[in-house]
């Protein structure tokens, strides 16, 4: 049978785990997708990089639009990152009949509903297993092997820079800039790591992950993001002292008045498994209703890792590729005609536990003043503790965990209690998850 010819987009990290995977491993992946799979054109800027990775298996080029137009390809596989010049070539790929794997989860997140409606009407594939959390299954396991369920929530540790951070600041006790500094020595970090430490680039993934959750479109513009730049070690010795560890945790679920989407640091039961992912690994828990909790660990980024998802979807793509269009998975796990428009919850009508320091004037009454604000707002204390001071010190840290509370009820808390005299700081709210 006539092999499956793929162009690749950009040689770099996964681009070139990508060409070793498929080169490695040949004749096992055609005997499970039925053909032979090659790349047969690469696109990079650096030529001579890619001509020396290529040699003489595949042709080069520096204009990527030549293979999404070449008609000797049937796959065209998008590695180049970015939201720009990536959607044009999808775009321009999808519009020339060709199957498209990505690994871009930021594209998806941002144009992915223009790209799948045009990939449904010209009746080809986009696949992105890559998109989240590397050679983790994730997509397949919401799009397929979950079918059966509805799905209730999806809480994922899915960037591993900031679990890196977070686990050496708490094995260490060192501070956020100096964890930083180390995350970026070993190249965990880059240089501007803002997308990673921001949280934005977990956004991208929970993003995706609640659209194939729930069936909805992409909304990344109102996902609730929130990074671990302001974490402190305090913080994180307290959380430990409770029985709780701190994770950057992208959270989507389903609640009485819409869909929760939202990336934040969070308290999780030490005891729970997710708790106990450390470094740059990524985990994901999906709580469905007939299956309940099931865990999905691994590596989250990397070149043979993410090489990994890209060449299944390339598995996948030439399975599938001579199906009728109207018998194959759904992009977004449901039918195209019958996406949710159930709206996303603003952050303010969120319910969840928090966490709550503040740094107070070591006098009588104080508890009873925050106490009370509290209550006004319909807030209960489920545990408290307050430190010891230091020798000579007149300030100390009390320490609150609550239970269930609407998130706007416990700003307007946090409001009051910051303009007491005896609270000189500013409060530190930090939200808790049981997942259960």
């Amino acid at each position: 049978m006539k092999p499956i010819h793929v162009g690749l987009l950009g040689i770099g990290t996964v681009g070139g785990g990508t060409w070793d995977v498929l080169g490695r491993n040949a004749d096992e992946i055609q005997r499970r997708a039925g053909r032979a799979i090659r790349i047969a054109r690469v696109a990079d800027k650096d030529v001579k990089k890619a001509r020396r990775i290529a040699r003489r298996h595949a042709r080069v080029a520096g204009d990527a639009f030549e293979v999404t137009r070449a008609r000797d390809i049937d796959i065209v596989v998008e590695l180049i990152g970015g939201t720009t010049v990536a959607r044009d070539l999808v775009l321009d790929a999808i519009g020339h009949g060709k199957h498209v794997v990505t690994a871009n989860k930021a594209l998806l997140a941002t144009h992915g509903n223009e790209i799948f409606a045009a990939a449904q009407k010209k009746g080809v594939m986009v696949a992105f297993e890559a998109a989240v959390a590397g050679g983790i299954p994730i997509i397949k396991a919401l799009r397929e092997g979950l079918s059966a369920n509805r799905i209730e929530w999806i809480a994922g540790i899915i960037n591993g820079t900031s679990n890196f951070i977070l686990s050496e600041m708490r094995d260490k006790g060192h501070g956020f800039a100096e964890t930083l500094r180390e995350a970026q020595r070993r190249g965990y970090a880059e240089s501007d790591p803002t997308f990673d430490i921001e949280g934005v680039d977990a956004a991208h993934k929970l993003t995706i992950l609640a659209a194939l959750a729930f069936g909805i479109p992409m909304q990344l513009d109102k996902a609730y993001t929130e990074g671990i730049s302001k974490l402190t070690r305090e913080d994180i010795r307290y959380a430990e002292e409770l029985g709780y560890r701190i994770k950057l945790l992208g959270i989507t679920r389903r609640a009485p008045k819409g869909i929760e989407l939202r990336v934040h640091p969070t308290l999780v039961p030490a005891r729970r498994l997710i708790a106990n992912v450390e470094g740059v690994m990524n985990a994901i828990l999906v709580k469905g209703d007939a299956v309940g909790p099931t865990l999905y660990y691994g590596a989250g980024a990397g070149s043979q890792p993410t090489a990994s998802a890209v060449v299944a979807d390339l598995v996948d793509v030439t399975r599938l590729i001579t199906a009728d269009p109207e018998h194959r998975v759904p992009h977004l796990a449901f039918q195209p005609d019958r996406l949710s428009r159930e709206r996303i919850l603003p952050i303010g009508d969120v319910e969840t536990s928090y966490y709550l320091r503040m740094r107070v004037i070591d006098r009588p009454g104080v508890l009873a003043d925050i106490t009370r604000i509290l209550a006004d707002s319909k807030i209960s204390i489920d545990a408290m503790v307050q430190k010891e001071p230091g020798a000579g010190e007149r300030r100390v840290d009390i320490v609150m965990l609550t239970h269930l509370a609407l998130e706007k009820n416990v700003n307007a808390a946090i409001a009051r209690i910051e303009k007491l005299p005896t609270v000189p700081g500013k409060v530190t709210r930090i939200r808790l998850e049981e997942l259960l």
